[in-house]
């Protein structure tokens, strides 16, 4: 299996971390009324695991304002690997649509609608930022006006397993 590192906005920074925590949760299905996108998630103040977190990316801030260095470093990381995540499997589509018939895509040959489903996706494996609602950033203009709207923006950085 395979794990990357996710990212969600909250408000103030007395409550990044526990806000993160939250929504993590109920991305991983701890909320009876949510369903599990990923399978666990360990934030960057666990110190227990030698698989994940620290273990696996070095360190990352627990929480970050996004106009700090830090913040900024993470919201680049976490945008630019949605987006070429969203390339790659635009590609893959494209590429299906113009060299298989109906017929092989209606298979499901070459993983053809598997890589539609990840063009479409709303949250999971694809999508890297979140927002303190557990929504995800799906296009640049959802990230730059949830950036204009709000004066006080932390990032919380979180390995998730799926």
């Amino acid at each position: 299996m395979v794990t990357h590192w996710k990212s969600l906005w909250t408000s103030t920074h007395d409550d990044a971390l526990s806000t993160g925590k939250t929504v993590f949760d109920r991305l991983v299905g701890a909320d009876p009324h949510a369903g599990a996108v990923f399978d666990y998630y360990v934030t960057f103040d666990q110190e227990d695991t030698s698989v994940a977190g620290k273990a696996r990316w070095g360190e990352l801030p627990t929480a970050a304002p996004i106009d700090s260095d830090d913040g900024q470093d993470l919201l680049e990381r976490g945008w630019e690997a949605t987006k070429e995540e969203f390339e790659r499997n635009l590609e893959r589509v494209k590429e299906a649509i113009d060299e298989l018939s109906d017929e092989k895509i209606m298979r499901d040959e070459d993983l053809a609608r598997h890589a539609f489903r990840k063009v479409g996706a709303y949250d999971g494996p694809t999508i890297f930022l979140y927002t303190e609602h557990g929504t995800g950033i799906r296009h640049r203009g959802q990230l730059d006006r949830l950036l204009e709207e709000s004066e006080e923006l932390w990032i919380v950085p979180a390995d998730v397993h799926f």
